[in-house]
């Protein structure tokens, strides 16, 4: 029954995550997860969290875990906001930014959880369209039309744009927020994140799911200005006092402390991709140059329909759109190099 769903409800077009089909003979590199395991002391932490501490509310302010965070990147605590996964910071952002009655812009081609948010709660989408080599053309964004997000990385054609040129953005959209979604900067991408107390209208999100394994904890972060900061936090204590639980923060304190752990893992990702990139584009796949711990492959002969289908059947996940300018590729995750042969052997099959 549909009859007590308001229009709202009726409107939405829910985001659609990757399969989570899981077994022994099956290679999943369909939803960008990392293939390494967290560092060991996150799982040290987490079982040493007492069961008094669940018992108990966690920390409505994660003060431990936002001051390490803000050591780590030369911040002060009032620059960094903490939230259950990315995702909950996006929605939390759309809310407190973008619901000015002015347009969002973002690009034609990326997360597909921007729309979503936008029909949730009603605001207008304007779409940039990518170049022709699916690159992302910063100067395309009309200067303080309305807010701007997009990744950069871009997801799901993995391209990354230059901080100078965000820095250039910046210099002429000064009126309402920018947010660059940093979900894949770990892999390859520049950060921006030094550049918040130059602008004041610069919010950078990151997600611990992807380069620090914790897809599974649902912990991310956004660092910006006080007053930007502070708007999430009242959007936030309107939800959800409490979004990150106790386990939660202890992982995230012990990931920020484990640096030679996190980056032996970004190496080994960004070693692996290289020569997945190559063993592609030796099978006839056009592969558009990455940042980000997945690929964005044109199938041969463009029939990526059909490959996706039969190595779903061989039990090799990866990611495909039946859209216009999306439906000849594939986005691939980027596995352990056992996983990636899988895959090969499966596509040679």
């Amino acid at each position: 029954m549909t009859n007590f769903w308001t229009e709202t409800v009726k409107r939405l077009t829910p985001y659609v995550p990757g399969e989570q089909r899981s077994g022994a003979h099956i290679t999943k590199l369909n939803t960008n997860e990392n293939p390494y395991p967290p560092a060991p002391e996150v799982l040290q932490a987490i079982r040493g969290v007492e069961g008094d501490q669940l018992r108990r509310y966690p920390d409505p302010e994660s003060v431990e875990l936002r001051t390490t965070l803000a050591e780590y990147h030369g911040l002060s605590i009032d620059e960094v906001f903490v939230g259950n996964g990315s995702d909950e910071i996006l929605a939390l952002a759309f809310l407190a930014y973008f619901t000015n009655g002015k347009p969002l812009q973002f690009p034609d081609i990326s997360y597909s959880f921007y729309p979503v948010y936008c029909d949730l709660y009603g605001i207008e989408q304007k779409l940039v369209e990518l170049e022709p080599d699916y690159s992302l053309s910063l100067e395309r964004f009309e200067a303080n039309l309305g807010g701007i997000i997009f990744p950069n990385p871009n997801a799901p054609t993995a391209s990354a744009v230059p901080a100078d040129a965000v820095s250039r953005l910046l210099e002429k959209h000064t009126e309402q927020v920018l947010l660059v979604d940093e979900a894949y900067a770990d892999f390859g991408g520049e950060s921006v994140v030094g550049l918040i107390r130059q602008y004041p209208n610069l919010l950078v999100s990151h997600t611990f799911s992807k380069g620090r394994s914790l897809a599974g904890m649902r912990l991310g972060v956004a660092f910006g200005h006080p007053s930007l900061i502070e708007g999430l936090q009242r959007v936030k204590n309107s939800f959800n006092s409490y979004p990150v639980d106790a386990l939660a923060q202890a992982a995230g304190v012990a990931s920020i402390k484990a640096e030679d752990y996190y980056r032996q893992t970004l190496t080994s990702i960004m070693q692996t991709r290289q020569q997945a990139v190559s063993d592609l584009q030796n099978r006839g796949f056009e592969v558009l140059p990455s940042a980000a711990n997945f690929v964005f492959a044109k199938a041969p002969d463009g029939n990526a329909e059909q490959v996706f289908r039969k190595l779903n059947d061989a039990g090799v996940l990866v990611r495909y759109w039946n859209k216009p300018r999306l439906d000849q590729w594939l986005r691939i995750s980027i596995g352990t190099a056992a996983e990636m042969q899988a895959l090969l052997s499966a596509l040679d099959a």
